[in-house]
């Protein structure tokens, strides 16, 4: 009788479950259906419950997105370490950079085959000013050698100039780098509609976090510039403060 064995479990790693529920859901219901066992992990919330409800599995990871206590990120790296080791996982896909280092550190101690990380930006280490991201960034830089390094890893960025800074810090082989164009737009769930009353003032919408570092301070000087040269449109903002971000206390320093 012919027998094969048990597909591993991909892993997709997160720095929070709100993340994970609005930017992957679909990505991992993909997985789910093409036939992988998957497994979602993140800091808890109340969108892990969301993503359960979409029969997806998910579990609660003890991390703190702001800690630098060495003891607290030795405890979330063992846990991560244990958890592929009793999963039998087979990849591990992690999103931002911390998620990058600790879940590919995890990985390569616990033998999984195949490591994917998916970086939108370089994050607060690496694009902070501030004397606490200065000092991480070497630690950082050494951290993420080690995790982006292997036969069978391969890092998704989407900027080109993130693509040259890996590549000059030396965090990565070019070999194994892969640039997309974005994340991408998921047309079944966003669909345009025809304004109402062509007459009306143009309505311009900034989806994002509430951190000036995230295009707020761009968004309101060129508000402030098309305005002031009379232009019939109406700005609007939506989104939420992002308290595990080091930069939201940062204050707004008008150019």
């Amino acid at each position: 009788m012919h027998t094969t064995e048990p597909r591993g479990k991909v892993v997709l790693f997160a720095n929070t479950d709100w993340y994970l529920y609005n930017f992957r859901r679909t990505l991992a219901l993909d997985l789910q259906h093409a036939g992988h066992e998957l497994l979602l992990i993140s800091p808890p919330g109340i969108y892990g419950q969301k993503l359960r409800d979409l029969g997806l599995r998910w579990e609660p990871l003890p991390m703190d997105r702001r800690s630098l206590n060495p003891l607290r990120e030795l405890i979330l790296l063992w846990h991560v370490w244990r958890l592929c080791r009793r999963e039998k996982v087979a990849l591990v896909h992690g999103f931002t950079i911390k998620c990058a280092v600790y879940g590919s550190l995890a990985a390569r101690l616990a033998g999984v085959p195949a490591r994917v990380n998916a970086v939108a930006g370089m994050g607060y280490v690496f694009t902070s000013d501030d004397f606490k991201a200065r000092l991480l960034r070497p630690v950082v830089r050494a951290l993420l050698r080690v995790a982006l390094d292997g036969e069978h890893a391969r890092l998704i960025l989407q900027n080109p100039d993130d693509v040259m800074l890996f590549e000059r810090a030396g965090l990565v082989a070019a070999s194994r780098v892969r640039l997309i164009p974005g994340s991408g737009v998921d047309c079944r769930r966003f669909t345009g509609t025809a304004r109402e009353h062509a007459s009306a003032p143009m309505r311009v919408l900034l989806a994002a976090r509430l951190l000036w570092d995230k295009g707020l301070a761009e968004y309101a000087q060129a508000a402030r510039q098309l305005l002031a040269q009379g232009r019939p449109i109406r700005f609007l903002l939506a989104g939420t403060p992002d308290l595990g971000n080091p930069c939201r206390s940062r204050p707004y320093e008008p150019g």
